[in-house]
């Protein structure tokens, strides 16, 4: 039976099409995505046609597979979060889904769970998936697929990760091996899709994960132009911190009468936080956040930019601080090793830019520093989203010079939060009150060099012939490379 499916990049390398098709909406909100009232700056939820389903408060009640129920109890996984009881039911049956939620708000396995019980039994075709993850980072794509591995493994499901920073010759390799489910960034798989390496032509269950980041971060054309490839009568779930017009675009072109879930309003993401803005003098500023990062425990501090992370990381280090920088500057391995070595607390405090704002998972962070005030409420947002996941408590402090306080006090009243707000200096007992600050050691440290060990070189399936297309592998069905090892065994994954 031939699947319906939309155009693809340029005819794809493997169509032998030649010219680029238009790529006209195939799937359109249409009259039935009457929207309704919603958080101010955003657009309004679709109203859903066909009645959802109740939510389900246990994961038994639902049509999982036993080895998936199986995986939840092994990892301690006992009752579903509220995006979860509210969507699964209705993911299962196969409906569109827009859901907004929380940092932290078990978004992850609300739509993996789905997409993996709906994919279960099924086999793909060497480079043809059947199941696809878009999310805007490398480092979210790490966490969702650390956090679906041992599901996925379960049902023997397997997983590919594909995303920029990383060698494409062997993300293509475990394509061509063969990979139920892919997890990817846009820009990397539309890269493998105009190689030839991947074809999502039967592509059933796409998920957008934080669509919103992937809006600011400017991916709707390769967004877009990868949904045009997928089953045109597939199902789409799409998952966002924050409903602006942007992803209205998505929501509108591809999801069909979905199921709406709000956790809550976006400005209620931060209901768990507390919110400072310590009004400090210039000369005294690089003292108090010394002071900061000597506390005890973990902090993460953002900068707006690489050379400002670069410069203090080595202040600190001068000061006793075991201090690393997380931004674009680095390779993907050497961020990933730099937040293993946060999360085993060699390294203590992260000087990280917006770079890190989204897709970080760190268990038991309870204190987020912004160094820089972000212009944009939306980045005050994620920054603050990396502290008080899962309903847990935690503290956002923004440091704030004379010249910042107008600008700073019209991005909080954006954000919807009234902080708490005081004068303070280096030594000060509020500042240790409210953040922990005590002073460094003086004693300069060092920290190892992010790099891991190069991998192996793996065989390559066969060099490209004159078509263009890598010859098939004489293993389709051989596992692929585990992406990660399973961190995480809460539901808020």
């Amino acid at each position: 039976m031939t699947r319906p499916v939309r155009s693809s990049f340029a005819g794809s390398a493997r169509s032998g099409s030649g010219g680029r098709p238009s790529a006209g909406p195939r799937r359109s909100g249409g009259p039935g995505n009457r929207h309704r009232g919603s958080v101010q700056g955003e657009f309004s939820l679709p109203e859903t046609i066909t009645p959802a389903l109740p939510a389900v408060e246990a994961f038994e009640a639902m049509e999982l597979p036993g080895p998936l129920l199986a995986t939840l109890t092994r990892r301690g996984v006992s009752a579903p979060f509220p995006i979860q009881a509210a969507t699964l039911p209705n993911a299962l049956a196969g409906r569109d889904v827009l859901g907004r939620g929380r940092t932290g708000s078990g978004k992850t396995l609300a739509f993996g769970l789905a997409l993996l019980s709906r994919t279960t039994g099924r086999r793909a075709e060497p480079h043809r998936p059947l199941a696809l993850v878009l999310v805007p980072t490398r480092e979210l794509a790490q966490q969702v697929t650390e956090a679906l591995t041992p599901y996925a493994h379960s049902v023997r499901l397997r997983l590919a990760t594909v995303v920029g920073g990383m060698p494409i010759r062997q993300q293509a390799y475990q394509l061509g091996r063969g990979a139920e489910v892919v997890v990817a960034t846009p820009g990397r798989l539309k890269d493998l899709v105009e190689r030839g390496d991947c074809r999502l032509d039967e592509v059933s269950v796409t998920v957008l994960d934080e669509a919103d980041q992937m809006a600011d971060m400017g991916f709707l054309p390769q967004v877009t132009e990868l949904l045009e490839q997928v089953e045109a009568d597939g199902q789409t779930m799409l998952f966002s911190a924050t409903l602006d017009r942007n992803v209205d675009r998505l929501v509108r072109r591809f999801l069909k009468d979905p199921v709406t879930h709000s956790v809550d309003p976006s400005t209620a993401t931060v209901s768990t936080m507390e919110h400072h803005l310590l009004h400090v003098q210039h000369h005294d500023k690089n003292t108090a956040i010394a002071h900061i990062a000597s506390r005890d425990g973990g902090v993460i501090m953002f900068t707006d930019t690489k050379d400002s992370a670069d410069r203090l990381v080595e202040e600190l280090l001068a000061s006793g601080v075991r201090a690393a920088a997380l931004h674009g500057g680095k390779s993907q391995p050497q961020r990933s090793r730099t937040l293993e070595q946060f999360r085993s607390g060699q390294v203590t405090a992260l000087i990280a830019t917006n770079v890190a704002a989204r897709g970080i998972h760190i268990d038991g962070l309870d204190l987020v520093v912004n160094i820089d005030p972000p212009t944009d409420h939306k980045d005050y947002l994620h920054r603050g989203g990396r502290t008080a996941r899962a309903g847990e408590s935690g503290t956002v402090v923004t440091l704030v010079l004379p010249k910042q306080r107008r600008g700073t006090a019209r991005m909080m009243a954006s954000a919807g939060i009234t902080p708490h707000s005081v004068q303070v200096r280096s030594g000060d007992a509020e500042l240790t009150r409210i953040t922990g600050a005590c002073v460094p050691t003086g004693v300069p440290v060092t920290v190892p060099d992010p790099v891991i060990e190069r991998p192996r070189r793996r065989p390559y399936a066969g060099a490209r012939g004159q078509s263009g297309r890598p010859s098939r592998p004489a293993r389709a069905g051989a596992q692929p490379v585990r992406s990660g090892a399973p961190r995480r065994s809460g539901p808020g994954a």
